[in-house]
């Protein structure tokens, strides 16, 4: 089997009526991705998805479209897809840097694998380690009321684990999580994630006026360019830290363990820059007694899948303590795929079909494409 070409298509799917999000990055209304189709001589075609966003790795669509159309498709036009681990190193040598590109393309290299043997990816990936996935929901950094309004509603739907984002004012933040605690109350498992919007020493006050309030983590307090002082905020809390904007690869996530700065790791195949990506930074922080947690970027549905695949066979990926952010698809008004993923509201499930087990719905893709 060779590639005979990569299909970008970009999309802008917005966000559900009450469902946008807010964080210390900025408010998330709209997602102009790219969905990618990597074309075979034996007419298979494998699905990929670009969730390329500025704030995070300076990508957008025009520069995904870009990138592979002017360096990913020239160099892996004519390759077997299914060496999938040399085709990464490829994309590496044409192209610096852009994860969430090459994860698209690495995803949909996956999928073709998987349709070749007729099997899910979890199991060219080892095999399930658990056969559904804890999942939670983000209630955004809004005002309180819009806050507990939302919270109110994921609660209705019977979710059992909240994440509150905050990063932005101190006080607000503080008196977002008291309101949903309060609204929750001491079941509901609940954490927090101020991506990197904290201050040092907002950081250092405002987990220790946390502490009463049983939080399950506190998500990337700080910006990467204080991981040096990481350690003190840390060993200064009871509450576990998480490390997400601060670990984009393996070797992010060796400093991060030498460093002593995380109790945990979040992980997820856009940002890392691939499936293969996020095993290494599994195997690192499982090496290192740590553990790791499935993040989002607010995926549509194929790059949920292989989230999926992901955190069903990778043991260090701890769902069970740490809830995965498996809800993308949930905050969107398409998804891009034919049949919805299973997404809670407590538990997710793996697809089951050949590669990540999803179908474009070309009806949406005809819907939510993007004209420019």
């Amino acid at each position: 089997m060779k590639i005979t070409r990569i299909e970008t298509i970009p999309v802008e799917v917005p966000l559900k009526q009450g469902m946008t999000t807010k964080t210390a990055h900025g408010e998330h209304i709209v997602s102009p991705y790219v969905i990618l189709r990597v074309h075979t001589d034996e007419g298979l075609t494998g699905l990929g998805e670009a969730t390329v966003a500025p704030r995070w790795s300076g990508e957008t669509s025009a520069s995904c479209k870009a990138a592979i159309r002017d360096l990913v498709d020239p160099a892996l036009k004519g390759e077997d897809p299914a060496d999938v681990n040399r085709l990464c190193g490829v994309m590496d040598e044409v192209v610096k840097l852009n994860p969430f590109t090459k994860a698209g393309v690495e995803m949909a290299l996956w999928d073709l694998a998987g349709k070749r043997a007729g099997k899910p990816l979890y199991q060219l990936l080892g095999g399930k380690v658990r056969q559904e996935i804890p999942m939670k929901m983000v209630v955004g950094a809004f005002d309180v009321p819009t806050s507990v309004a939302l919270a109110e509603k994921f609660l209705q739907w019977g979710v059992q684990c909240l994440k509150v984002k905050v990063g932005l004012d101190p006080g607000e933040d503080l008196e977002r999580v008291r309101a949903v605690r309060a609204l929750a109350g001491p079941e509901i498992r609940m954490s927090i994630d101020a991506n990197c919007g904290w201050p040092p020493a907002v950081a250092r006050r405002m987990l220790h006026l946390l502490e009463p309030l049983d939080i399950l983590f506190a998500e990337q307090p700080m910006a990467p360019q204080f991981d040096d002082e990481a350690a003190l905020i840390r060993t200064g809390t009871t509450i576990p830290i998480m490390a997400d904007e601060s670990v984009f690869t393996p070797h992010d996530a060796m400093q991060t363990a030498l460093r002593r700065s995380a109790d945990i790791i979040s992980v997820y195949p856009g940002k890392n820059g691939g499936i293969g990506q996020t095993l290494g930074i599994s195997h690192v922080a499982g090496a290192a007694g740590l553990r790791c947690h499935m993040g989002s970027n607010l995926e549509l549905g194929i790059a949920t899948a292989a989230m999926l695949h992901v955190a069903a066979s990778v043991e260090c990926v701890d769902s069970e303590t740490y809830p995965g952010d498996l809800l993308g698809p949930l905050y969107h008004e398409g998804d891009m795929i034919e049949t919805p993923l299973e997404l809670g509201p407590v538990h997710a499930k793996v697809p089951e079909g050949p590669g990540l087990g999803v179908t474009l719905d070309e009806a949406q893709i005809e819907h939510w494409k993007d004209a420019s």
